[in-house]
């Protein structure tokens, strides 16, 4: 049956046609929905040979941008080029005539896809990118382990702090149905970057990312350092939250990073507010937040500079940057990949939004591989940093193996 121009569609409906367009275009796209936002946007490249670029985001064309956590030797990140771009808004109906007129004509010459047959397209693509991780990755056992290294090595001055990470395999239920779970993260998490993007020969991941690592609008630059977890509990958690030295200390950190970075580029001028606590899914954060006018302080291209200076932040690695790093490429056990990277829009709509990939799965073959980290200090518990991934990776995974929760 050949799609009917005159015909509305669900939300659900539209987003299986925009993944069947990506999926059986054989290049790369992605799809996001901004923080407190109502508009779901996509792009596509129908280039197989996914393209990697310089990190002057100023002078980039519109895309999407999507970087490793580990610094890469040729200092580039890959990115999906807007050779094609759509949006719409989640509370309008949308009928197929309003697709933009490239769309329509794929659309037509496609038979539509069922939820499962989107579903197995998407194992056979990504059964060529698959993720190695290490089986250490997933043990419990090296993962507290790792934290006792990480409290020996502050105890003995060489760390301020290190954020080891872990993963967690689950497999795809045979009833997956994927714009069903992009739209219920979409619905659960309104304030969290929800993402998932394709990049054929290189990986296939899905997010809920709860921090900015650099936004651009207009004149106006704005970062934030966001740390310290508790899980949410009672009737208005908010209210009800009291947060230990250890948490408070570990987001003071991560500010006093950022501000650090202003330091090396003589940048005076800023706002900063906070720390205040923020909701995240299950999980309570406290977070700052930083803002400054480009124009004003003569930073022009603030969004690459910072970009450079702040990744990876002393949220996703820890501090000092370079001895924190060589202790989790010593100790950790496997390859982050885009976990604790980043990604996001850039250039589009006269904004760039680049958020750290965080609250995020790899999905390759039958399988979705999660990825979770926890802050350590002195004060570190090795159970409770253990029980903190554990509810990091619940964020994802409960929409992966329940598409409607």
């Amino acid at each position: 049956m050949h799609t009917n121009v005159a015909t509305t569609h669900t939300k659900s409906e539209i987003l299986q046609l925009l993944l069947q367009l990506g999926l059986t275009s054989g290049g790369s796209f992605a799809i996001w929905r901004k923080p407190k936002s109502n508009t779901v946007e996509i792009v596509f490249n129908d280039i197989a040979e996914p393209i990697k670029v310089d990190l002057t985001i100023e002078t980039l064309e519109p895309g999407f941008i999507v970087h490793p956590f580990a610094d890469q030797a040729d200092k580039k990140a890959y990115f999906i080029k807007a050779n094609k771009y759509f949006s719409f808004e989640l509370d309008k109906p949308l009928a197929t005539d309003d697709l933009p007129e490239w769309a329509k004509v794929q659309l037509q010459n496609q038979e539509r896809l069922s939820p499962a047959e989107i579903r197995e397209l998407l194992i056979n693509q990504t059964l060529i990118s698959k993720i190695q991780t290490s089986k250490l990755s997933e043990d419990k056992t090296h993962f507290t382990q790792l934290v006792k290294e990480g409290i020996k090595a502050i105890r003995e001055n060489k760390l301020e702090k290190v954020v080891p990470a872990r993963t967690k395999t689950i497999s795809i239920p045979s009833n997956f149905n994927l714009s069903c779970t992009l739209l219920s993260l979409m619905d659960a998490y309104p304030n969290a970057f929800i993402n998932f993007f394709h990049l054929p020969h290189v990986g296939t991941w899905i997010g809920a990312s709860p921090e900015t690592l650099i936004e651009t609008k207009g004149d106006i630059f704005t970062t934030m350092s966001l740390a310290g977890t508790q899980k949410a509990t009672g009737d208005n958690p908010l209210k009800s939250v009291a947060w230990t030295q250890k948490e408070i200390e570990e987001q003071a950190l991560v500010s006093r990073y950022i501000v650090s970075c202003f330091k090396k580029i003589r940048l005076r001028e800023y706002e900063e507010h906070g720390p205040k606590t923020v909701l995240a899914g299950n999980l309570l954060h406290l977070r700052s937040d930083f803002k400054i006018n480009m124009l004003e302080t003569g930073f022009p291209e603030l969004g690459s500079i910072m970009l450079g200076l702040l990744h990876p932040t002393s949220a996703v690695c820890g501090m000092p940057r370079c001895e924190a790093h060589d202790f989790l490429q010593e100790f950790e056990g496997f390859d982050r990949s885009f976990f604790s990277g980043f990604l996001g829009p850039v250039n589009i709509q006269g904004s760039t939004s680049v958020f750290v990939n965080l609250r995020t799965a790899s999905l390759h073959d039958n399988e979705a591989t999660l990825y979770a980290g926890a802050g350590v200090t002195e004060d570190s518990d090795p159970e409770k940093e253990w029980e903190e991934t554990e509810l990091k990776c619940q964020i994802i995974g409960k929409f992966i193996q329940n598409p409607s929760a």
